[in-house]
């Protein structure tokens, strides 16, 4: 990683990972950019915690006239979680021919639930040999780690997997995204009515780009992939979460109200051609005081083996697997790639 020119988009609380493990692992960064007022700028060294780095935080909007007068091997983009979001930041990347790595959790496997943008982007990669790729804690713990497992496995007939997560350790749009905060009838409304809609419907909102997938939406797109199975059908149901006692949300900056949203559970199922079933439970939520993270994944089947893994820390898993993962971006074919289609994530020195 020593000489790789890295740009950090987006400086909010992962980019105090991912900047310090680049460093950490003899990298350095060239440029960092965001919208906020707040941090435009700073030097990253009071977002990273060290003494002064000489990189100035600039404006996002200036992102494509630095990309076009310096050379830039990559950028990591950590800054929201659906495509619609990020497309316009991906697209500035792949127009100069810069590497982008992102923990956009719908990019892990957007073809699934965005292709017109993932083909727009896809194309552009391409046309300027560079690669844009979505991963971080479900690249291993949702993804691989299932993966190697199944090579001790004779047969299988399902695969189910369940992770939580404390949606204040993320940030703002992934808080908003799990409806922390809204009524059930706002959540009703604004996230689980879209649902309650029959495949057809879904098909034709996925085509325009109008679906708002739960992250096992992409991540089970992404274990077919890698399983090469093929899915012959896929439901997606997202339950609203509560708690018996009022939390207060750093990140919403509010006190979320006995019987209000506190996050949502996502499950998604899907069957394939091969019979093998997929099914998939992320639980996003403000956390109260008895809860913790937990990772649960069981491959049924001849043996059956399940994996528990509580209170990993998935912020520093996701950070850390973003920059493990550089030089497998940066050496892989260009286009909008899953990393279902790369190497298993490895360690870097």
């Amino acid at each position: 990683m020593k000489n790789l020119k890295i740009i950090q988009i987006g400086c909010g609380k992962m980019s105090k990972y991912t900047m310090r493990y680049v460093y950490e692992k003899n990298g350095s960064i060239c440029g960092a950019f965001d919208i906020s007022s707040e941090l435009i700028g700073k030097d990253i060294a009071e977002i990273i915690g060290t003494n002064s780095k000489g990189i100035i935080i600039d404006n996002i909007n200036n992102l494509d006239e630095f990309l076009k007068e310096n050379k830039v091997d990559i950028a990591i983009v950590t800054t929201m979680s659906l495509v619609n979001d990020v497309k316009d930041i991906l697209k500035t990347c792949a127009q100069n021919g810069v590497n982008a790595i992102t923990t956009c959790e719908e990019a892990f496997f957007c073809e699934n639930s965005n292709p017109t943008i993932f083909n727009e982007i896809d194309k552009l990669a391409k046309e300027n040999n560079c690669t844009i790729t979505g991963c971080g804690y479900q690249d291993v713990f949702w993804g691989n780690l299932i993966y190697t497992i199944a090579g001790s496995t004779h047969k299988i007939t399902k695969i189910k997997g369940s992770s939580s997560y404390n949606v204040e350790d993320y940030g703002l749009a992934l808080a908003k995204a799990h409806g922390a905060g809204l009524s059930i009838e706002e959540f009703e409304k604004e996230i689980a009515s879209t649902d309650n809609i029959s495949s057809v419907e879904r098909e034709k909102l996925i085509n325009r780009g109008e679906f708002l997938p739960s992250y096992m939406w992409n991540t089970v797109g992404w274990i077919a992939d890698r399983f090469n199975l093929t899915i012959q059908s896929m439901t997606q149901k997202c339950v609203p979460l509560t708690d018996d006692e009022d939390l207060h949300s750093d990140t919403l900056n509010m006190t979320i109200k006995k019987g209000k949203v506190t996050g949502m559970s996502a499950v998604v199922t899907a069957t394939t051609e091969e019979n093998i079933d997929i099914e998939a439970e992320c639980i996003g939520k403000v956390y109260n005081k008895n809860e913790f993270d937990r990772n649960k994944w069981s491959i049924i089947g001849e043996p059956e083996t399940t994996i528990v893994i509580d209170k990993p820390q998935t912020v520093e898993l996701t950070c850390a697997n973003i920059v493990n993962r550089i030089t497998d971006v940066i050496k892989s074919d260009p286009g909008f790639i899953a990393t279902s289609k790369m190497d298993v994530a490895k360690y870097i020195k």
